[in-house]
């Protein structure tokens, strides 16, 4: 019988299915649980060491020998910090060393309670990983809390190998012992060239299984430097019938529509997939990883250089550490093409409406001239798209790729990214920002260092446009002033203290004019457009884009 404690029993599971066969076991009430889970499991093999700085170093012995995960199991309190001295030495010889740690509660600690202290992170920088497990585990929390020891065991294990800190928050009772079978736990799947020698592409031959027998494989791309993911790369995955999922942030010179695809697909089950390979980072898109989530029994498998793990999508069952590209073009097989002609059905129809909509005057139609101004020349065009709105449009009408903050998604700092590139080159760097993130960061045209190449492209309808889409914000008393920050702020001024050409537009007219002179006109100073639209319009538009799909 194991442990009433959920995180205890995920635990247990999930040290057993990475291998770990050796525990070093600290006497204590807190940790009693664990201990008594490591021994009753019968795949890990207890050692009772009282001290816990020789426990430590025992374990260490033992990873030595054995070149493998060891266990060393603590009681909290200054119990921990007893195992500093090993968990460094572990560090500086790359042993495996996984040091598990029974904690109080969260709420109890720093409250004048027995044995607590901060446990989580107590370790700093001498360790790989440093996760604390929920204490309780509700189907979201089982995820959270499968997904970080999944991280802590491959971080543990990963490349020349070192210490990780697992931290196991145990409220009381804690010695109810009814629990009949441990759960089935999943495993995340490490794959690197680094642990082959001599290195190969046969590493990956597990993900290319599951790719091979998938009978609906998608293949999402995120956000990308610009040389990381070619856009023939992707046209000779969809020659080969492959699905590919992107946005203007990932894969250039390639026409997306994810967000329009999406809207047209909604919740249908037919296009969930039973295969989704994830690489590049973060999306835009929020009906993508929202429908993606829901394929609770697609086999997920994600490729970065670092060998991170990033569970987007709630269902990672391997990681692969390689370059995205490098691995998208060793993929030999075809896809399904039924499969594929059902989503690129969808994605022409998206493509037509975006061609065929007209929006009236509005943020969205300057986004639409801008981008068919650009279109027009040779060159591909170098564009900043700040977060919010103007990023949501760039992924419509942007026909290149774009440089966002998409990292954090913050308004900060948008105007200061393209100011600090167009530094780095004599190509004209174009910057699509709303009112908020400019104003916060108007401080980006302060400075001795701007250049004439800076050209900016300033949405202004006087508020925060994405927070009005919440139809039950409408009730609050606060939407307007508080959460979409209404004003009456203009750049004018902020121009003429420093040395920025100015132009505004209020309706279409002006606007044509004045895109024409933020695109093509030679300037011995950056340059300016200011585009004044209302707010409740610009958000009526946007909706109806969508609404008419």
């Amino acid at each position: 019988m194991f442990s009433d404690k959920e995180n205890v029993n995920v635990l247990t599971s999930l040290l057993v299915v990475y291998g770990v066969r050796h525990a070093v076991v600290c006497p204590g009430s807190r940790n009693a649980p664990i201990v008594h889970n490591l021994d009753a499991c019968g795949d890990i093999r207890c050692y009772p060491v009282t001290d816990e700085r020789s426990a430590g170093f025992y374990a260490m012995g033992l990873c030595q020998a054995l070149c493998e995960p060891i266990v060393v199991c603590v009681t909290s309190g200054t119990a921990l910090l007893n195992l500093c001295p090993a968990v460094a030495e572990a560090f500086y010889q790359h042993l495996p060393l996984v040091v598990v740690s029974a904690d109080r509660p969260n709420r109890w600690i720093n409250q004048l309670d027995g044995q607590t202290l901060p446990q989580a992170g107590a370790f700093g920088s001498f360790v790989r990983c440093s996760v604390s497990l929920p204490e309780s585990c509700d189907e979201e929390e089982h995820w959270y809390c499968n997904r970080m020891l999944n991280e802590a065991m491959i971080a543990c294990m990963q490349g020349s190998r070192g210490p990780v800190h697992i931290n196991v928050p145990i409220a009381e009772s804690l010695y109810t012992f009814n629990v009949k079978q441990l759960p089935k736990e999943r495993k995340i799947c490490f794959l690197s060239d680094l642990d082959i020698r001599p290195s190969s592409i046969q590493y990956i031959k597990p993900l290319k299984t599951a790719l091979q027998t998938a009978s609906r494989p998608l293949i999402v791309i995120g956000q990308a430097k610009p040389s990381a993911i070619a856009a023939c790369t992707v046209d000779w995955l969809a020659s080969r019938k492959y699905v590919v999922l992107h946005e203007a942030l990932s894969v250039g010179e390639r026409e997306a529509c994810l967000e329009e695809t999406m809207h047209l697909v909604g919740g249908k089950e037919n296009f969930l997939p039973d295969f989704i390979l994830y690489v590049g980072d973060v999306l835009v898109s929020k009906r993508v990883k929202q429908f993606l989530r829901s394929a609770k029994h697609a086999s997920c498998w994600i490729v970065n250089p670092e060998g991170c793990v990033h569970d987007t999508f709630k269902n990672l069952q391997g990681v692969v550490q390689a370059r995205p590209n490098d691995i998208l073009m060793s993929i030999n097989s075809d896809g399904n093409e039924d499969w594929f002609n059902r989503w690129e059905a969808v994605r022409q129809k998206a493509l037509a409406h975006r061609l065929d909509f007209q929006p009236d005057y509005s943020n969205m139609l300057a986004v639409k001239f801008l981008e068919e101004r650009l279109a027009k020349d040779d060159t591909i065009p170098i564009v900043h798209y700040a977060n919010s709105i103007s990023v949501r449009l760039g992924c419509i009408y942007a026909w290149h790729h774009i440089y966002c903050n998409r990292g954090v998604n913050g308004i900060e700092g948008s105007l200061s990214t393209a100011g600090g590139y167009s530094l780095a080159t004599n190509e004209r760097v174009y910057c699509v920002i709303g009112d908020l993130s400019f104003f916060y960061d108007q401080n980006a045209l302060w400075n001795q260092n701007l250049k004439s190449n800076l050209r900016i492209l300033l949405l202004n309808n006087h508020g925060g446009e994405i927070f009005g889409k919440f139809e039950g914000l409408r009730q609050s008393s606060v939407r307007n002033k508080m959460v979409m920050a209404k004003h009456s702020a203009t750049a004018e001024g902020i121009c003429q203290e420093n040395n920025v050409r100015y132009y505004s537009a209020d309706d279409p007219v002006s606007l044509e004019k004045h895109m024409e002179t933020l695109t093509s006109e030679h300037s011995d100073r950056p340059i300016l457009l200011e585009v004044f639209t209302d707010c409740e319009e610009d958000l009526r538009i946007y909706k109806e884009y969508f609404n008419t799909l």
